[in-house]
Order: C-alpha cells, then structure tokens, then sequence
C-alpha cells in the first residue's frame, strides 16, 4: 500500500510518502523476485473462478489521489509493465468535485483518466476521507456511492474495488460497501491478504518513506511482518476500542432523541 511519491511532499504527508528513487527501486525488485503484479479486480475475478492466477501474484495499490502516482510511479509501473490499481478519494482531487482540505497536491481528472488508459484500475476510496465507520446510515452511503458516481461520471465506468479510508471499516461498513456495488474492498492490516479475510477486508502491508529496501524485501516475501508493524496494530488495537465506545455513546445519545 502507497500513498504519495515524492521528492519533497508536505508535511502531512511525509510519513507516507516515498522518493521517487526508493519506489523505482522496491519496484526493481518486485520484478527480479518474480512476482506478477495483478489488479485489485483481477484477484477478485479469480476468487469467483473467472480466472486462474498468475504464479507469486502481487497488489500495488495506491490510496489517496496523490500527483506524484502520475509524474513519478507510472513512468516506473509502465517500464516494468506492471498492474496496479489507484483508490481516489473524489472530493481531494483537482477539479469540479473538489472540496478542498487535500494533505497535498493531488492529482487532476485528466491525469487519472490517463491513469487508466495506462491499464491502471480505479478504485473507490470515498468522497471525503472520513472514518466511515463513526458515520451514521445517510452520510455512510452518500459517502460510497457519490465517490462511486464521480468516479463513473468522469471515466464512464464505475469502480469495482474500494480501500476503506484510514483502513477502518466494521461489519455495518463493510456491508454498506457491498451494497453500494462495489465488488471488493482493502483494509490495512499490515499482513498479507489471504482468501480466509473474505473479499470485503483483503489486508495490506504499507509502505512508508522509512522503508529502506531490506526490510522493504522482508515484507515483500512476508517475512517478519508481524514484528515490523507491533507498534501499528498495538495503536489499532487501542484505537479500535475508542471508536467502539464512540459508537456505543452515539447509539445511546439517537435512541434517546
């Protein structure tokens, strides 16, 4: 999981984002360890029998909408002639849907399109990167399907994969998200995906600006991940209980109104 790639990005999205350089050399290295970089939808598609996997299959996947996936990963994705698939959350980019409040330069309808005529999938990533699953039934569905919408609005085919922003979902998210149409969704995580997740909380490893290249390679063969990210799930594991409260006190404040 990618956000930005940047030489210099801001502040807010510094810890996410990776140089030019390193992406062009992790991907380097996905290339000489033989893994086949698939679609977000082709994976799905081979779950439901429609297709037959490629050997050591592999997802890039970009959140966000960042201008570099255009100026700086695709010059790369395309030399390697490498699948990826890019979740864009619709209000952030540049053009007629934007509302403003993006972490940093985004990317601009035109660049997404050539995006996708580049064979990059297009996936759903909401419209203005909330926590979904703190909102309530209304906002929870405009958010996924306005994104859905947008997206099909302005590339004439509508996103069959979405990310959860943040990577947090819950049930009642991942059933809305189901409902909405899309076919399949990601979460974070820090492991790697596998069938038993189900298609609606596939789990991904990030990729952060202090990934330096080994353990980058320990991750890419599934090594020591649980120990990489101890710190990361200790916090979501903390975190996760606060929302669950959050929840609970909202549904008592609603049944008393």
């Amino acid at each position: 999981m990618y956000h930005s790639v940047a030489a210099t990005p801001s502040h807010a999205a510094r810890g996410l984002s990776v140089t030019p350089a390193s992406f062009a050399e992790q991907l380097s290295l996905i290339g000489a360890s033989g893994f086949t970089p698939i679609r977000t939808a082709d994976l799905a598609a081979s779950w439901r029998g429609e297709r037959a996997l490629p050997r050591r299959p592999l997802l890039i996947t970009f959140d966000d909408g960042y201008e570099g996936v255009h100026r700086h990963a695709l010059p790369v994705l395309a030399r390697h002639g490498f699948a990826a698939t890019l979740f864009v959350c619709t209000g952030w980019l540049r053009g007629a849907h934007e509302t403003g409040a993006a972490p940093d330069t985004m990317l601009d309808w035109d660049q997404v399109r050539e995006l996708a005529a580049a064979g990059v999938e297009i996936g759903g990533h909401s419209h203005s990167h909330p926590q979904l699953d703190q909102l309530d039934e209304g906002r929870l569905r405009r958010e996924l399907v306005h994104c859905k919408e947008v997206v099909a609005g302005e590339l004439g085919a509508a996103p069959a994969s979405f990310a959860y922003p943040y990577g947090y979902s819950s049930r009642r998210v991942r059933l809305a998200v189901r409902q909405a149409g899309y076919a399949q969704a990601l979460a974070v995580g820090n492991d790697l995906a596998r069938r038993a997740q189900g298609p609606y909380a596939l789990r991904r490893v990030t990729v952060r600006r202090r990934t330096g290249i080994e353990e980058f390679e320990r991750l890419l063969h599934g090594r020591a991940i649980a120990r990489t990210f101890v710190r990361d799930r200790t916090l979501t594991q903390g975190y996760a209980l606060v929302r669950r409260a959050r929840q609970v006190r909202r549904k008592a404040i609603r049944s008393r109104v």
